[in-house]
């Protein structure tokens, strides 16, 4: 838990004493000078309100109508339900880590110094590929959404180009740029995804011109689940595809002015966020819309959304189309996440050494050039193998490399985490008395069961392979559509072990200096004024948007 002082007390900073060995050999963010400096441009105020809004896009405004589909009311709350517990899991189990040592890498980088350097091959791999997929899943929902208007009219490729042109240009523009569109595009979810609670909550009692009050049919009349476990885990498998990687905040840690207050704040604020509004949208939709609607993602319609479906189906005029619009700008700003968290995972596995090093190069402005361009240049490949067959066939496989990239990654969280300990423990390193140590909340409980939640996903993607939803007999196809993340990575991982011969760290000797980050100066006044405030007072930093 975080370290707090009593008041008017100002803790002093205390450095970490140097281990008796130095460290394995691990090649980190030390050589500024070779390959250029990333630069920390994002302020408290930005990652708060980024790691609200950064995970409201298409997983929720679109999939969950699939999820409903395939797998009934029950299946949809269950399954996300269960994603959403594993989010909180994941945040506990790094922030600890991230905080003490906020490197941009994050994770890649704990489980090389702490773990393997195959281990951190086979993770980063796996967060990049599926990152990067997201872009491509994303320029799909962006077609779905703005045919809601155009109709057909245009062809996809047209839509698909004015998407990457948009959100690879971004990052022509400084690191500072990103940030205030994410603000921006956040704050706007944010706040469109509270009005539909509120309006869906209206609908649920009659409100709106047809007055049609919902007391439960699509649960009582229809079957709460459809499919059995294939409903559920088809359900999980959007679940964490929509909402899962929340490691996107601990790599922005590596760029942000302070670590330790943005950081601890979003471990805390983003599963309530997740909770509250995940669950309560997901909630209205299962109240308003029946399992078997025909217009929702993957049947015959445009207006794919459940969110869209629900507001037109009360009679509601305009709030449909205001609706797409914020759609239209989640589904960008996930986008733009993606192309952002995949070109620093690059950066920091080449920093590592464990792919070419002229990948971390970065220019003035602190971008990494080059892993930029190789992750929007998959990207774009990805993105125009949706021309090639059917939408909802590609997609099926975009999100399954997403899901399974993204569950693999907590087990890699979950084994880096017990390593750390073990690595504190065995040089008696003080990290835990230093100035406002932050400490996994009832350590290892969230870690065991990120690890269970993991391990379910992993069944779910190998049984909903072997008997898909809509298919009469298992097929090798069907199977390595759903599993194709998972061997994918597993290979890699492997492949590297056995190439390079890499060896297991050791506790006595793991590196637990650099990058380490010490409270000092500037970040630890601010840190002593935040804590000398009363709880009103510091609550309203974790609701103020502005």
């Amino acid at each position: 838990m975080e370290k707090t002082q009593e008041k008017g007390v100002s803790p002093q900073s205390t450095s970490p004493t140097p281990s008796e060995h130095v460290g394995d050999t691990y090649e980190v963010i030390s050589d500024a000078e070779t390959h250029g400096e990333m630069k920390r441009v994002l302020s408290k105020r930005m990652i708060h309100v980024i790691s609200l809004g950064s995970q409201i896009g298409s997983g929720l405004f679109i999939a969950t109508g699939k999820a409903l589909r395939d797998g009934g009311p029950g299946s949809l709350v269950l399954g996300y339900g269960m994603v959403m517990t594993l989010v909180w899991a994941s945040l506990q189990t790094l922030s600890e880590m991230t905080i003490a040592f906020p490197v941009s890498g994050n994770f890649i980088d704990y489980a090389d110094r702490f773990v393997d350097p195959a281990l951190a091959f086979g993770a980063g791999f796996a967060e990049w590929l599926g990152w990067t997929a997201v872009v491509a899943s994303e320029a799909t929902f962006f077609s779905v959404i703005i045919n809601y208007w155009a109709q057909g009219k245009v062809h996809e490729a047209v839509w698909y180009t004015i998407f990457l042109l948009f959100c690879g240009g971004l990052f022509l523009l400084s690191t500072k740029w990103f940030g205030w569109f994410e603000y921006a595009a956040s704050l706007l979810k944010i706040i469109a995804l509270i009005i539909f609670i509120i309006v869906a909550f209206a609908m649920v009692l009659g409100a709106g011109p047809t007055g049609e009050k919902h007391t439960g049919e699509t649960w009582r009349d229809y079957p709460v689940f459809i499919n059995g476990f294939r409903g559920f885990g088809n359900s999980a498998l959007f679940g964490i595809w929509a909402m899962g990687d929340q490691v996107f905040t601990g790599i922005m840690a590596g760029e942000a002015k302070s670590p330790r207050y943005s950081m601890a704040h979003a471990t805390k604020l983003v599963p309530i966020r997740v909770f509250s509004t995940f669950m309560l949208s997901i909630v209205f939709i299962s109240l308003l819309i029946p399992q078997d609607d025909k217009r929702l993602f993957g049947g015959s319609g445009v207006a794919a959304s459940p969110f869209v479906i629900a507001l037109n189906d009360a009679g509601i005029k305009g709030l449909p189309d205001f609706l797409n619009v914020v759609m239209m700008i989640g589904i960008a700003s996930i986008a733009v996440e993606s192309i952002y968290i995949s070109s620093r995972i690059m950066r920091s596995m080449a920093l590592q050494g464990l792919i070419p090093k002229f990948i971390a190069n970065v220019d003035r402005e602190g971008r990494p050039r080059w892993a930029l361009a190789f992750t929007v240049l998959v990207a774009v490949v990805l993105t125009y193998i949706n021309l090639t067959a059917g939408g909802i066939e590609v997609f099926t496989w975009l999100v399954s490399i997403t899901s399974s990239s993204f569950f693999l990654v907590w087990f890699v969280l979950c084994i880096t985490s017990f390593r750390f300990r073990a690595a504190l423990k065995a040089q008696n390193d003080p990290l835990w008395t230093e100035a406002y140590a932050y400490q996994t909340w009832f350590w290892p409980i969230p870690v065991v069961w990120l690890f269970a939640g993991s391990t379910v996903l992993l069944l779910s993607c190998f049984y909903v392979g072997l008997y898909p939803i809509g298919v009469e007999k298992a097929s090798v196809y069907y199977f390595f559509q759903y599993m194709i993340g998972v061997v994918t990575v597993v290979s890699f991982t492997i492949g590297y072990k056995i190439l390079y011969r890499t060896k297991m760290r050791d506790p006595k000797t793991a590196d637990l200096q650099t990058g380490r980050r010490t409270l000092g100066g500037e970040e630890l006044a601010m840190l002593n004024d935040y804590y000398n405030r009363t709880a009103l007072q510091r609550f309203y930093t974790y609701i103020q948007l502005w």
